[in-house]
């Protein structure tokens, strides 16, 4: 379309100034863009054309026809025409027509009026030949046709079963295209067809020859077009491609092959029979996935291997699913044929693993490329049978090995993808992985697929499998030229593979092979297939196998005679039979010898089970933290939003009061590994900015478009990269790109993190099949973090739960079997012999410490962690810098170190918990005032069980009553996985006769309720479960707090709001001038408060017992604790994160937020007004936006908020009472076990005072 219009407003600037204005606003038109790595294709039409630039090609073209492209003057060639004058009445063209006489004219005008008036009728056409002008364009229309629509008719079953009929021209010839190829002008090829046509400057089936006949016109494009091969290509909106893939099929020659090429497929298509026919000659009953059918596909593969070498690719990445893999690893990979044949004899596996069926193992070779005399490495990737699923494992593995190669074109690194028809269009995530193809953090700069099209599925046919024509139409949501070939044609079958290796090599584009061909046997070799297709197996039966029609060709053109056939297929069949004779010597398998991703080198001189310090020094941090919350420098002229100055100034002075929120916690854990030169990913849904809007990685000027700053890329002058993307709203693709990513980067941290926990359901294949089983199957390991915001906040079923439970559940860990703790290794080989590491990390020091084992470690593990959500602003979870220093380490449990702690035989109640549930207990005891008799434990790391530090705490508390507690239901959370564990660590004291008990919401088939008021109440009963009810002492002391910070709120708002001048319009926000390097005299700094209760013994003028103490990260006064939906947790005259100051927040008692309730009891009738300035949060994945998910706006203490009221009148009391469900389990005896004593780990248990208590 954009073509046409071009060429219509070339005409239009031709025909003079008249058409000059309609000229240009038609160019305008055309104005779209596309970009791929920084490179552009200048001739697309999709590609940045503008007015200004085709205008000024074509005055360029005025001065010098020879300074543009011959495509430009090709399409501005043409004669220019004197401008036409205004009053002159002529035609523009060369032809005039003659002077009519005035007599005449006089005539005609006296008839017309005569006649009564009316319009005059149209000026006759100028003499000239028409029918030949007409019978150029109906030509140009048929060569189009045929280049659009060819592929409808070309002959692409071996079966006959679906293919065009043949039509009869008037000279005899049988042609395939038909009306649906030509349309309107299919009756033309019947006229004469010895007429003879300039060809148009749109094709190249003339060669060097201009003039051609009808008749040889229409014979080319039949055999181009319309032959064994059918071409896609016209969707490209690009000149050049469509132009390059013109000029390698349509010119004379271009496809012919010599004798030395031919002898060279039939040997290979020899090696490929061979080699199913020895199979099932051996193992007839054996399921091995033949390639029967559609043998070329090896041969295929091979002459894109053999172009590629050629053309300085090194690496070759292969993904697949089991059809054919056997063959791929014979004969592609080169792997021994008598390991191939060891795997049906049944042999024991001499290291651990489960291992895979011999059709999904991967394989990892280099080789001598004897075509190109090259070496080149070829790897084949383990495939479960999920079928498509390995492709963006496989897209991820390439595009990290193009990085550690330093290959930023993709030239020495080539992904190939072999699919089925009906599992290519069958499965979505081929599209989320196509869609990854020009994403720049994802690109792997083209991908070969190859389609092993066998025209059923299973059992099912493709009309009722697909409902697009072809199965490769996905491709072309990307412009793919996709070329459909005839299996049983191995010339047109290489000449594919050709094409699309050095379409690939010129263009860093996608390219389809669909190999239309059929399947021998059944889905299996034990498979029946005349059950469900009948009639396409009698013609299978009946149809020679492509070998055979190949070598009958060849024989008959003379290439080669029958005696060179039948001594190609005897030699190779006696490799075969030495090759069964070696396999039968073999007594053992190894399963590491079929790894994929073998990382040489990284395992040498390694101590596996030594766990590396994980801490860094204080400059470090500082130096990290400095950068982290400075603004770009000056030089930069970078405009950041306002609302960014304050985050910067906030945490800028976190580092000077040395304590860490979440965000910072989480820089210093990036920064400090790239210090050392670790290169960092991170991708997933708006992680550059994060979805709870507290990561800000990426800065983006406000007023020019493409200009960011990354804090982190500027650390230090030789750090190791740092790579953060938003990425595609794909969790499976993705997820399974960084797993591939992860596999080829040992020394890298990789980490996916989630929207919310909750969407890694639609990515649960890759976490099943390649994350909790890959190392068991494959001997594959894996370093890639996953984060899964998780927490119940009252925000619906879909964003609240990570689903902890399916993590633990496959978990390979025993839960019966109570390990050796007093092995000095035994925190480094529990780690080591698990498939996955679980965490729930509840303070930024473990989560940096986490992260950083990752990589520290000897040996690599995927690692789930449960990403918080309110916690990333809650006061309480921040950590002081002497969490992170060189003494500190990562903590698996986190012990109670206040009273509780200090005084164990007057604890009533020991409450193991994990994550965010810890902060709401917290703040519960503090209020139910029973500090010193419940102690709290929290369990850091799930998976691995922390035996021993867990039987350290049932020793230290033997008088306490064992409580379990959590925020999930309980059919979800981590309940089921550490009640059995619990009772072995129980079991272990033969003395010991507790059980733990349940505290949580029950069972329930949704992960969360939607219902705010019964969010409530369910966190009301945990409570009370656990804690009891508040006594009315306990409701005297909360609202005697909250007097006194009403009224200690307004006194600093009202001295605030004299002393400060009103701010200026278009001033900086706080905290921006201090950020500043160039700006005026620093204000005053924003001070933050972290805990909000008084310290031991202090409540409005009242001792008491049992209040904890907080740690001391500032000199701030505390501030009395108040319900949350109140509660500042700063002081009244800081601002927020995000700008509204608390005092803001109380000045209006009679007006709640939308929404919410007030408080039950009226002495607690408080409300928070929202500032008016406030923005409104974006929006999240579907739309629920970040405020509703701890937002800055909204700062709770990790309590849920209050019931709400309907205006109605009815409360809470009128909602179903929750009855909360608690069970005691008694652990059976077991009186063969003996007591020992577990050993301390000195780097968690005992006291130093040179490491911080956590």
């Amino acid at each position: 379309m954009n073509q046409c219009r071009l060429r219509s407003l070339v005409r239009m600037r031709r025909w003079g100034t008249d058409h000059h204005i309609l000229a240009r606003l038609a160019l305008r038109t055309i104005q779209t863009s596309s970009q791929l790595g920084g490179t552009q294709d200048l001739d697309s039409f999709a590609s940045g054309c503008s007015a200004s630039y085709i205008e000024g090609l074509y005055n360029k073209w005025k001065r010098n026809p020879r300074s543009v492209d011959e495509s430009w003057d090709e399409l501005f060639s043409g004669n220019e025409r004197p401008k036409r004058q205004p009053l002159q009445a002529t035609h523009s063209r060369k032809y005039r027509r003659p002077p009519v006489e005035r007599t005449a004219l006089k005539a005609r005008l006296g008839e017309r009026t005569a006649s009564g008036g009316g319009a005059s009728p149209a000026p006759s056409a100028p003499p000239s030949d028409w029918k030949n002008i007409d019978d150029h364009h109906t030509i140009q229309a048929i060569i189009r046709a045929y280049q659009m629509r060819g592929h409808l008719a070309a002959d692409l079953d071996p079966l006959g079963i679906v293919g065009p009929e043949k039509s009869t021209s008037i000279d005899g010839t049988q042609r395939y295209a038909a009306k649906q190829v030509l349309r309107q002008h299919y009756s033309y090829i019947f006229g004469d067809l010895n007429a003879m046509f300039k060809l148009p400057s749109s094709t190249m089936i003339g060669g060097n020859e201009q003039f051609l006949t009808l008749k040889e016109i229409l014979d080319r494009l039949e055999r181009i077009y319309c032959g064994h091969i059918g071409v896609e290509y016209m969707q490209i909106n690009s000149l050049t491609k469509t132009s390059w893939i013109r000029d390698r099929f349509e010119k004379p020659g271009g496809l012919d092959l010599t004798k030395e090429e031919k002898k060279l497929i039939l040997e290979r298509l020899t090696r490929t029979t061979g080699f199913e026919n020895f199979l099932a000659k051996k193992f007839s009953s054996e399921k091995r996935f033949g390639l029967e059918g559609c043998d070329i596909m090896i041969p295929t593969i091979k002459e894109v291997v053999d172009r590629a070498t050629k053309q300085g690719v090194e690496s070759i990445l292969i993904g697949m699913a089991h059809r054919g893999r056997l063959n791929v690893l014979a004969n592609v990979c080169r792997k021994p044929i008598a390991d191939i044949l060891s795997q049906f004899h049944g042999l024991k596996a001499t290291d651990s693993g489960s291992g895979d069926v011999k059709y999904h193992l991967g394989v990892f070779q280099e080789r001598l490329n004897r075509q190109t005399n090259r070496m080149v490495r070829i790897t084949v990737v383990a495939n479960p049978s999920h079928l498509e699923h390995v492709n963006p494992v496989l897209l991820g593995k390439a595009r990290a090995e193009m990085f550690q190669r330093g290959d930023t074109r993709g030239n020495k690194v080539l992904p190939i993808i072999i699919h089925g028809d009906a599992s290519f269009c069958g499965q979505g995530v081929v599209y989320e992985s196509m869609h990854l193809s020009d994403l720049p953090n994802y690109t792997t700069y083209g991908t070969i697929h190859i389609v092993s099209n066998n025209q059923v599925g299973f059992t099912t046919d493709p009309r009722f499998s697909r409902s697009s024509r072809y199965c490769t139409d996905v491709a072309k949501v990307v412009n793919s030229p996709i070329l459909h070939v005839n299996a049983d044609d191995p010339e047109a079958c290489i000449q594919c593979g050709r094409i699309a290796a050095d379409y690939r090599y010129n263009f860093k584009k996608d390219v389809v092979i669909d190999i239309v061909g059929y399947r021998r046997n059944g889905h299996n070799e034990a498979d029946e297939p005349m059950f469900t297709q009948p009639l396409m197996y009698q013609r299978i039966r009946k149809l020679k196998p492509c070998l055979q029609l190949y070598a009958d060709k060849l024989i008959k053109e003379g290439v080669i005679t029958d005696g060179d056939f039948k001594k190609m297929v005897s030699d190779y069949d006696k490799i075969c039979e030495e090759a069964w004779t070696e396999s039968k010597t073999v007594k053992s398998i190894k399963y590491s010898s079929w790894i994929d991703s073998p990382w040489p080198g990284f395992f040498e001189g390694r101590d596996r089970l030594k766990l590396c310090p994980t801490g860094v020094s204080t400059d470090t941090l500082k130096k990290i933290g400095k950068i982290f919350s400075s603004p770009p420098p000056p030089e930069h002229k970078f405009e950041m939003h306002k609302g960014i100055h304050r985050i910067l100034a906030l945490r800028k002075q976190m580092v000077q009061d040395k304590v860490a929120d979440w965000s910072l916690g989480e820089a210093f854990a990036f920064g400090s590994l790239l210090k050392e030169g670790i290169h960092v990913r991170l991708s997933g849904q708006d992680v550059e900015r994060g979805t709870f809007s507290h990561r800000h990685h990426v800065l983006h000027h406000q007023t020019c478009d493409k200009v960011f700053y990354i804090a982190l890329d500027h650390l230090y002058p030789d750090q190791a990269p740092y790579s953060v993307s938003n990425s595609s709203l794909s969790e499976c693709a993705v997820l399974g790109f960084e797993h591939g990513y992860s596999m080829a980067s040992p020394n890298a941290l990789v980490m996916w993190e989630g929207q919310f926990g909750d969407f890694c359901n639609t990515a649960q294949c890759i976490i099943d099949t390649f994350i909790a089983s890959g190392e068991t199957k494959w001997v594959r390991q894996s370093g890639v973090v996953l984060l899964l915001p998780h927490s119940m906040e009252g925000m619906g079923p879909e964003h609240s739960s990570g689903r902890m439970e399916r993590f633990l559940q496959m978990c390979d860990d025993d839960p019966d079997v109570y390990p050796d703790t007093c092995d000095a290794d035994f925190v480094a080989r529990q780690l080591m012999n698990v498939n996955w590491i679980v965490t729930n990390f509840s303070t930024p020091a473990n989560l940096f410490h986490g992260l950083r084992r990752q990589v520290k470690m000897g040996f690599r593990k995927p690692l789930i962690n449960f990403s918080p959500k309110s916690l990333l602003r809650h006061p309480l979870a921040r950590s002081p810098f002497k969490d992170f220093n060189e003494c500190s380490c990562f903590l698996r449990i986190i012990p109670d170190n206040g009273p509780a702690g200090k005084q164990p035989d007057c604890v009533k109640k020991l409450v193991f918990c994990s994550g965010k549930v810890y902060y709401d207990l917290v703040k519960e005891r503090d209020d139910h005032e029973q500090v010193e008799s419940v102690a709290l434990v929290r369990v850091e790391q799930l998976c691995p069980f922390p035996y021993d530090l867990i039987t350290q705490q049932l020793e230290l508390y033997p008088k306490a009553e064992l409580l379990w507690a959590q925020e999930e239901h309980k059919n979800n959370g981590a309940w089921s996985y550490v009640q059995p564990r619990f009772d072995t660590a129980l079991l272990k004291n033969e003395n010991e006769t507790r059980c733990v008990s349940y505290h949580g919401r029950p069972p329930s088939s949704s992960p969360a309720t939607g219902n705010k008021v019964q969010h409530y109440n369910e966190y009301k009963a945990i409570i009370n479960s656990i804690f009891g009810e508040l006594t009315p002492e306990n409701k005297k002391r909360l609202e005697e707090k909250i007097k006194e910070q009403q009224e200690k709120a307004k006194a600093e708002s009202a001295s605030a709001s004299k002393s400060s001048p009103p701010a200026k319009s278009g001033s900086p926000p706080p905290g921006a001038a201090s950020a500043s390097p160039t700006a005026g005299p620093s204000p005053r700094k924003p001070s933050i408060t972290y805990p909000s209760r008084p310290p031991k013994g202090e409540s409005s003028g009242k001792k008491r017992s049992g209040a904890a103490p907080l740690p001391d990260f500032t000199t701030t006064p505390p501030i009395a604790r108040i319900p949350p939906t109140i509660q500042p947790s700063r002081s009244p005259s800081s601002p927020a994160h995000d700008g509204v100051t608390p005092s803001a927040r109380l000045e209006s008692s009679g007006r709640g937020r939308a929404g919410s309730a007030p408080p039950s009891d009226p002495a607690l009738k408080v409300t928070v007004a929202r500032s008016p300035s406030r923005k409104p949060a974006s929006p999240g994945h579907d739309g629920v936006t970040s405020a509703g998910e701890g937002s800055l706006g909204t700062k709770r203490s990790g309590s849920a908020p209050p019931p709400t009221r309907s205006p109605a009148g009815r409360g809470p009391s009128q909602i179903p009472s929750f009855k909360p469900e608690f069970v005691k389990r008694k652990p059976a005896r077991d009186p063969a076990a003996s007591k020992s004593k577990t050993q301390k780990c000195p780097r968690e248990t005992d006291c130093d005072p040179t490491k911080p208590e956590p």
